[in-house]
């Protein structure tokens, strides 16, 4: 089975979402951030076998950044 290009981004991103929000307190913590740390490594070998795509506009930080300046 196949995911289309777009279904990859999705689910990289809900991904990254999670580890970024995961606070790694004991062992089974730790167990699932290296299981994420691997799906986002295996998403991300799956995008790069297509045509070479990044990420579509800017990171999350960046955008937090600039819209702190703006607001200031």
């Amino acid at each position: 089975m196949s995911l289309s290009k777009q279904s990859i981004e999705n689910l990289l991103d809900l991904v990254e979402i999670k580890i970024s929000t995961l606070q790694v307190l004991d062992r089974e913590d730790a167990r699932e951030m290296k299981c994420l740390e691997g799906c986002r490594d295996e998403l991300s070998g799956m995008r790069g076998q297509g045509k070479a795509m990044g990420r579509r506009g800017r990171p999350r930080a960046a955008n937090d950044t600039q819209l702190a300046a703006t607001h200031h």
